[in-house]
């Protein structure tokens, strides 16, 4: 018998702030409700949070159960002080939680929009759907990459419900971050085995921003989109993809990368690499005229034949002001090559025809980016 009475005491398991707990309720006053929490003792939700939670508990009875969180063990009265808001916030946190490890699919409603994404309500809490996290149907297709126009058909979205996914959540900061590609993700996975990259295919565009434009292929049952990056539409630099390609057009590309459920492509893969055979044609120290076509904050971008361009660095005039005052964008000029790359598609120029050192070269080497795509 003792020991019967000793293992039950021993199994009321001692209560903590912040714990949270279920009780009954056994009175609701004008300003506070009062639950049994069994041999641990009353808890009482009142002051602002009874005034907060009122119209929750307003249609709660003697005798419902409820959950609340713990405040305070022992206050001046003598009861267990609870907090039915920072309980729902728990709860609501905890299946958030749950969905994200289930990698569960959701409905939300959203609510508002702004030029990073969607704003929506998730397990009561306030979440967001970054622009880069739309699935492929609804990612905004606006050429130059207008963010007014962005935020235009994002607001289209408002009052309307998108299944979606928890993806990535911090209680502490209040942030909730959702994905609607990420419900979609294991379908394109299962229909981009189908492929393998350096296939060829065929597609058409379904849109162009400023970095790139998407294409659609496959069969239309499992068609997928891709995207084919501003640096890989065509050997020679690309200033506007909209110049070049148009939505609704069809082409054939190749796939240069499979990574999940993401697939990029290629347009210019299929032409003639017009690098192939420059070795023989230049080498290092050779003076070649070239013409300045476009500044940028890395240097000076100079063709020296069609399609074959290579960079003088910003470090050869100092600053951006310095290089305009020596180039003038259409310009032809002498130019020293540094060095020449036509596996990397790299070549590296010093306006002037004067003989170069090694350490000049290395320096501009180091730091000189891709003539085809400046941000690699």
């Amino acid at each position: 018998m003792e020991q019967t009475i000793e293992s039950k005491t021993t199994a009321i398991k001692p209560l903590r702030v912040g714990d949270v707990v279920e009780g009954k309720i056994i009175g609701i006053g004008r300003s506070a409700a009062y639950l049994d929490l069994g041999p641990q003792g009353t808890g009482v939700i009142y002051g602002r949070e009874f005034l907060d939670e009122k119209s929750a508990l307003k249609d709660a009875t003697v005798g419902a159960t409820i959950t609340a969180k713990i405040k305070d063990l022992d206050n001046e009265e003598g009861y267990v002080e609870l907090s039915l808001r920072e309980a729902g916030r728990e709860m609501a946190w905890k299946k958030v939680k749950e969905s994200m490890e289930k990698e569960e699919n959701i409905t939300v409603k959203i609510t508002g929009a702004n030029k990073g994404g969607l704003l929506a309500e998730a397990f009561g809490i306030q979440a967001f759907l970054p622009v880069s996290q739309l699935s492929q149907e609804h990612y905004p297709r606006v050429e130059n990459g207008d963010m007014n126009k962005v935020l235009e058909q994002l607001e289209d979205f408002i009052g309307k419900d998108l299944e979606v996914q928890a993806i990535d959540m911090n209680p502490k900061e209040d942030k909730l971050i959702l994905s609607e590609r990420a419900r979609d993700k294991d379908k394109i996975k299962e229909a981009l085995t189908q492929y393998k990259v350096d296939q060829e295919v065929e597609g058409e565009i379904t849109g162009i921003v400023n970095f790139g434009a998407f294409i659609r292929f496959g069969k239309e049952e499992e068609q997928v989109e891709g995207l084919i990056h501003i640096s890989e539409i065509d050997w020679q630099i690309i200033e506007d993809p909209g110049q070049v390609l148009k939505v609704g057009e069809k082409v054939k590309a190749k796939i240069i990368d499979i990574t999940n459920d993401k697939v990029s492509l290629s347009i210019k893969a299929l032409k003639e690499d017009p690098w192939k055979g420059v070795e023989g044609k230049y080498k290092r120290g050779d003076v070649v005229k070239g013409k300045v076509k476009k500044f940028n904050h890395f240097g000076a971008f100079v063709e020296i034949e069609p399609l074959i361009q290579g960079l003088t660095h910003i470090s050869e005039f100092g600053t951006e002001s310095a290089m305009a005052e020596k180039l003038k964008e259409g310009e032809t000029y002498d130019f020293t090559i540094l060095e020449i790359n036509p596996e990397e598609h790299r070549m590296s120029l010093k306006l002037g025809s004067e003989p170069i050192t090694t350490e000049s070269a290395d320096d501009v080497v180091e730091t000189a980016p891709s003539e085809q795509n400046p941000e690699r």
